[in-house]
């Protein structure tokens, strides 16, 4: 089985004018790409002294941007392009390339670029400007004001202004139970698991609002209590207990205190002898006590005088009787 072989030919003919002779490095670079070769190649073939940076030469060649800066990157990695930013004259900065032709080190490359004079400004747009002399001001000098206030309010003029501070309200005195609602939410999280995980920065707040159960009468067990009806069922999560429990200790209802019981009628227990007697409604200096034989209310003595006694009729005074 024979192999195809191939066979190259070169024919060359060196120019005899506008011609650059390149090192076999630069051509022959291994980590160096077509792009970064035909910049640095370009570069080295211009005169000495045209002033055309690589981006130019890019633009030229026609290399894309994104390729662009990657040809750039590799030149300075390898040591070929160097560049610097230095304060020219006037107070302009100026960025200062050097491409050569043999990799250079950083302390080579500086001390070439210290060799090489920075250009004057020759931009005609913004011209380096002499100010002129001028005349003092009349008097002594004075620093602006930066204090006080405009004549007139800025809101007849501007929109959107900010809300005005409300006025400071004068802070209530601290609640005398307040070390005790400390340490009623302090125990909270022994209550149940769902209120293990108050956050400490609500343990203030939360102290003062259980203060206010307290100032109002309640005990601390009263809170508790409260505070376990209001929880949800076994088994539902509670993702902010501190939340919770100050929606619970928000509102204070007033104290219920426990209805006395009704005391029963004391009833007068009476003797034996007295058992069924009845007091009379007749007229006696002293009660007199009776027992009736059905419902009668007169004793018999005044029940006696009372059918003894004659019918008075109204106006019978007045009546004469015939002689």
């Amino acid at each position: 089985m024979e192999l195809d072989s191939t066979v190259i030919y070169r024919h060359f003919n060196a120019p005899s004018h506008a011609f650059s002779q390149f090192s076999h490095e630069i051509i022959r670079h291994p980590r160096l790409t077509s792009d970064s070769v035909r910049i640095l190649t370009w570069q080295l073939s211009l005169p000495q002294d045209a002033d055309e940076s690589l981006s130019a030469t890019a633009e030229r060649a026609r290399i894309g941007g994104c390729a662009f800066t990657r040809a750039k990157r590799q030149l300075k990695d390898e040591g070929f392009v160097h560049e610097r930013r230095v304060q020219g004259p006037g107070g302009r900065w100026v960025t200062q390339q050097l491409v050569s032709s043999t990799p250079l080190t950083s302390d080579e490359a500086a001390e070439l670029l210290a060799r090489t004079p920075l250009p004057a400004c020759t931009d005609p747009v913004s011209p380096q400007v002499v100010p002129s002399p001028r005349k003092p001001a009349v008097g002594q000098p004075t620093t602006p004001s930066t204090d006080g206030h405009p004549d007139k309010h800025l809101r007849n003029y501007t929109s959107n202004l900010p809300a005005e501070p409300a006025e400071a309200v004068d802070e209530q005195p601290a609640s005398p139970h307040i070390e005790d609602a400390r340490a009623l939410v302090g125990a909270l999280p022994l209550l149940s698991p769902a209120l293990r995980h108050i956050p400490p920065g609500m343990r203030d707040e939360l102290a003062r609002l259980a203060a206010r159960w307290l100032d109002a009468g309640h005990s601390s067990a009263d809170v508790h209590d409260h505070v376990l009806r209001g929880l949800p069922s076994a088994g539902t999560p509670v993702h902010r207990p501190g939340g919770l429990v100050r929606y619970l200790l928000r509102d204070v209802p007033p104290r219920t205190l426990p209805t006395p019981p009704t005391p029963a009628p004391t009833r007068i227990r009476l003797s034996v002898r007295l058992e069924g007697t009845r007091e009379c409604t007749g007229h006696h200096t002293q009660p007199m006590l009776f027992r009736p034989l059905a419902d009668e209310t007169l004793c018999a003595e005044c029940a006696t005088s009372t059918h003894n006694e004659p019918m008075s009729v109204p106006g019978a005074e007045h009546i004469r009787t015939p002689s």
